[in-house]
């Protein structure tokens, strides 16, 4: 399964960097990946469990999973708002979070397991999508409308 994954993530990344190229949309993307980098690799010496290589690389793609959702949100709010499937894709890639969930409370009570820089790591995603995960509920599933308004578009209608 594990190959799997890794290969899957090889081909993905290849098609976005030769068959979808034009699709990025280089002036909106402007997010600094700096910011989530430096985080990650504090957060991740900082709460590492021994600092074997294996361990630091671990907790630190944890961390950087973790505020990995921060440029497509930031691109979100500059472009003034998100069409349909992108919402949709957004708000199932944040919902699996809720299996993490599942999977600590159970761990933790059958296995005494306490990842703490797992759960850490899982608070801190689960506040960036907070606000997502809001607007969502309200405008797709309260309001019936399938495109998510932007930031600018919210402040102005207050």
């Amino acid at each position: 399964m594990k190959i799997f994954f890794i290969s899957s993530s090889v081909a993905i990344v290849y098609l976005m960097r030769t068959k979808y190229r034009a699709t990025l949309d280089t002036e909106n993307d402007t997010f600094p990946t700096i910011f989530l980098y430096i985080p990650s690799i504090l957060l991740s010496l900082l709460l590492a469990e021994n600092y074997s290589l294996f361990e630091l690389i671990w907790t630190f793609s944890i961390f950087l999973e973790s505020v990995a959702i921060m440029p497509q949100l930031f691109l979100l709010t500059k472009r003034g708002g998100a069409e349909a499937i992108t919402s949709h894709y957004v708000f199932v890639l944040g919902g699996y979070r809720v299996f993490y969930i599942f999977n600590w409370v159970y761990r933790y009570f059958v296995e005494s397991y306490t990842p703490y820089a797992a759960w850490i790591a899982g608070i801190i995603q689960t506040i960036l999508y907070a606000d997502f995960f809001y607007m969502y509920i309200k405008k797709v599933w309260i309001e019936k409308k399938f495109e998510l308004p932007g930031v600018n578009t919210i402040l102005n209608t207050k």
